[in-house]
C-alpha cells in the first residue's frame, strides 16, 4: 500500500505543478474562444453539446454558416428578406428616405394649381424658397407567411412643403401629401443582366393632400416593387396601375399623363455618401420627371442632405405643373 500511496502524491503534485504553466499558456492566447476553451482543458472540464430549440433555429444557423452563406446585404437588412434579418412584428422601421430640408428653392411656383376637374382662379403669391420634410416608416403585420417567407407590411410616408419665410400666407404649409399603404414583401434570388434580384413587393397605396376644392388631389394605385442588388449598388424597379374613378369623383383625371405608369430608382453608396437617381417617364405624352439625392456624413451620425428635381408631380398639388427646384437639409434615414 506504500508504493501506491507514495505514486498518488507523486502524481498529484506533478499535476499541481503543470497548472501554472498551462494557465500561463492560456494567458497569452488572444482569441477569447481559443483562451476559454484552454482553460476548460486545464481544469478538466468538457464544453456541453448544443441543444436546438424547437424551432431549430440552431440547426438553421448551423447551416447556413457551413453552407458558406454571404453576409446579409444592404438590401436584405432593409427589407428583412432572410431569416437572420427577421425581426418580428410591430416594430416600427425605416421605410423611404426620412429628412428635413429648411431650405428648397424652386425656379417656377405654381400660384394657381388646377386639374381638368378642379378649375380654380384664385392666385395665391408664394415664395420660391420654403421648406421641407418628409417622414417614413413601415411595420410588419404578419411574417414568414406561405412556403417563401414572405412578411405582409403596413407603410406610411408623408411629404410636407412649408410656406415658413412667408408671412404674407402666415407661414402655411403650401402642401402636405399623405400616402398609406399595404404591401407584401416576398424574398427571391435570382441573376438578371448581372444584378441579384433579391424582391417583390406587391403594394397597394392611397396618396391624397387633405385639401378641399379646387385644391384637392387624390389617386390609388396598385404596384409591384422589383428589387435589385449587387454590392453596393441597388435598383428598385416599378410599375404600377391607377385604380379608374367615376367621372364626378376623379379630382385629376390626367394624372397619368404627367406621372406615367411606373418609376426606376438607383441607389448606391460610396464610403458613407449614398446617391440615388429617381425616374419616371410616359412615352405617350413625353411627360416625366428625374430626381437626384445625395447624402454625405457631417459628424457622428448627422449626414447632410441634396436633393435636385426636374420635371412633373414633385408633389401631388404639382402633378401637371413643371419645375426644377433644389433642396439642402438634413437625412435622418437613408434609402439603404
Amino acid at each position: 500500500m506504500m508504493p501506491a500511496a507514495i505514486l498518488g502524491v507523486i502524481l498529484a503534485a506533478a499535476t499541481v505543478a503543470a497548472e501554472p504553466a498551462d494557465l500561463t499558456r492560456c494567458e497569452g492566447l488572444t482569441n477569447e474562444g481559443e483562451r476559454l476553451k484552454c482553460y476548460d482543458a486545464a481544469a478538466g472540464r468538457t464544453a456541453p453539446a448544443p441543444n436546438a430549440d424547437s424551432s431549430g433555429q440552431l440547426e438553421e444557423e448551423f447551416l447556413v454558416h457551413a453552407a458558406g452563406a454571404a453576409p446579409m446585404t444592404a438590401l436584405s437588412h432593409r427589407w428583412e428578406l432572410d431569416p437572420e434579418a427577421k425581426q418580428g412584428v410591430w416594430l416600427i422601421r425605416p421605410y423611404n428616405q426620412m429628412f428635413i430640408m429648411p431650405a428648397r428653392y424652386s425656379d417656377g411656383v405654381n400660384k394657381s394649381p388646377q386639374s381638368p376637374t378642379q378649375p380654380n382662379n384664385q392666385i395665391v403669391e408664394l415664395k420660391n424658397i420654403e421648406a421641407e420634410f418628409q417622414i417614413s416608416f413601415k411595420a410588419k403585420v404578419a411574417e414568414n407567411l406561405f412556403s417563401n417567407h414572405a412578411d405582409l407590411w403596413f407603410g406610411y410616408t408623408q411629404q410636407s412643403q412649408w410656406q415658413v419665410y412667408n408671412a404674407s400666407v402666415s407661414r402655411s404649409f403650401r402642401e402636405t401629401d399623405y400616402q398609406p399603404e399595404l404591401f407584401l414583401v416576398v424574398p427571391m434570388r435570382y441573376n438578371l443582366f448581372g444584378l441579384t434580384g433579391r424582391f417583390v413587393q406587391f403594394s397597394v397605396v392611397h396618396q391624397s393632400n387633405g385639401q378641399t376644392n379646387p385644391l384637392h388631389r387624390s389617386w390609388n394605385r396598385a404596384y409591384a416593387n422589383f428589387g435589385f442588388e449587387r454590392g453596393n449598388f441597388a435598383l428598385y424597379v416599378r410599375p404600377w396601375y391607377r385604380f379608374p374613378e367615376t367621372t364626378g369623383n376623379d379630382l385629376n383625371p390626367d394624372i397619368i399623363r404627367y406621372m406615367g405608369y411606373g418609376d426606376i430608382t438607383a441607389i448606391y453608396i460610396w464610403g458613407r455618401n449614398e446617391f440615388s437617381l429617381l425616374g419616371r417617364y410616359n412615352p405617350g405624352t413625353s411627360n416625366g420627371a428625374v430626381q437626384g439625392t445625395w447624402s454625405f456624413p457631417i459628424q457622428g451620425r448627422l449626414n447632410g442632405f441634396v436633393k435636385i428635381f426636374t420635371g412633373y408631380g414633385e408633389t401631388l398639388i404639382d402633378y401637371n405643373f413643371r419645375q426644377t427646384t433644389i433642396g439642402v437639409g438634413i437625412l435622418l434615414v437613408q434609402w439603404l
